[in-house]
């Protein structure tokens, strides 16, 4: 196994048991390294501090362990993936009849950054987020069938697009039966999983207790729910006992789509209806004669890196405040955001400018967040990207 040595004063952060190793606390590495090698990681005096695969990039070291002890990389694997499985298993996800859809692997919070793993019915799709666990993901999915046992039937990859351009990759089946419709229970709730060509591995499943929350308040309630995708804060809505519920995404398809998972869970024709329209144009066209109890704002990541940070934060801002403007008074907003480098205080921050541009009253009723199946390691704070609130608007 090659080195790669830290500048002096640079290990505190390893010391403290953060995974990612960047670029510029390197002093040298050793000739010969590729990317998705597994290397050892030391400090200038020597110490070895632990080892994890190599990327040429801005995290240039993930870490798989720390400290001297060094394990063949499938017992490291096994062991993980084995205490990945016991947490959700402690979650109460495993055996419960209702729901068996839920994250199994989540990166850095489960021991091994770069890789995420979400179980869908039958199937267990793999997306890696570094090459070192691509270069590993048969391993990874001949461990899921073998722990996993009669839970999965298929394992599918799906790091095509979260790999970098230089390394190009295809999707598709890894190991088991060729894949087909999949069809999910979340507390009950049925969904269709566009898994191939679906956003991230196909169903945002960090948003399942939101989902649920939501459905706690929208008894007899007219909600609109934004950037609807899947549809699944719709669903929750529409359970939740008369209500009339509006889904809004700017995608034909994902609308196609929250229409048929509507209808997999009753006949709500007379409570919900779909429109492929832009967000912010339906807010100013149809919320102002006849504002909403309950508003969902859910959009994508506005952004993805620091330098896009700004311009995201005003685009926070102006949807959030134009959809507080949509509220009737004493009405809820449920708002979030799943960028990573808009921190929570700043989503916060943004949230509180929103209000004040609406010129309404708010209350904190919730602070939200992933679920428990999203853990974040302690030691690793970046593994927190989903923020969000609930707010009273009056």
């Amino acid at each position: 196994m090659k080195t790669v040595t830290l500048q002096k004063g640079k290990d505190g952060a390893i010391r403290r048991r953060n995974p990612w190793v960047f670029s510029g606390a390197i002093k040298r590495e050793e000739d010969g390294i590729e990317d998705g090698d597994l290397v050892a990681v030391e400090a200038v005096n020597g110490d070895r501090l632990g080892y994890g695969h190599y990327q040429s990039g801005g995290i240039r070291v993930r870490l798989l362990a720390f400290g001297e002890d060094e394990l063949p990389i499938d017992e490291i694997f096994r062991d993980k993936l084995s205490q990945a499985l016991d947490l959700r298993q402690q979650l109460g996800l495993t055996d419960d009849p209702l729901t068996n859809a839920y994250r199994v692997v989540h990166a850095a919070g489960d021991g091994m950054p770069g890789l995420i793993v979400d179980r869908y019915a039958s199937v267990a799709v793999i997306q890696c987020h570094g090459i070192g666990m691509f270069r590993q993901r048969k391993l990874i999915a001949e461990l899921l069938m073998e722990l996993m046992g009669d839970e999965i039937t298929t394992v599918y990859d799906k790091s095509a697009k979260t790999l970098p351009d230089r390394y190009p990759a295809e999707d598709g089946v890894l190991l088991g039966d060729k894949l087909t419709e999949v069809v999910i229970l979340e507390n009950g709730r049925r969904f269709r999983i566009d898994i191939a060509d679906g956003q991230k591995t196909g169903f945002f499943l960090d948003q399942r207790d939101n989902r649920w929350l939501l459905g706690s308040y929208a008894k007899g309630k007219r909600v609109l729910n934004t950037f609807s995708y899947t549809g699944g804060f719709s669903v929750y809505a529409l359970l939740g006992d008369g209500a009339q519920v509006q889904s809004v995404d700017l995608s034909g398809s994902a609308i196609d789509l929250t229409n048929d998972n509507v209808a997999r869970n009753g006949d709500f024709s007379a409570q919900h209806e779909a429109y492929a329209a832009d967000v912010m144009e339906w807010l100013k066209e149809h919320a102002a004669d006849d504002p909403y109890d309950i508003i969902v704002v859910d959009p994508p990541a506005f952004a993805k890196n620091k330098h896009k940070r700004h311009n995201a934060v005003q685009a926070y801002k102006r949807l959030n405040a134009r959809a507080m403007k949509a509220i009737k008074p004493g009405g809820l907003l449920f708002t979030f955001s799943c960028s990573r480098v808009v921190e929570r205080q700043l989503f916060y921050d943004t949230i509180v400018a929103a209000g004040l541009e609406a010129g309404r009253n708010c209350r904190v009723l919730h602070h939200l967040s992933q679920g428990p199946d999203h853990p974040v390691d302690l030691y690793h704070q970046e593994g927190e990207y989903l923020k969000g609130l609930v707010l009273r608007v009056d």
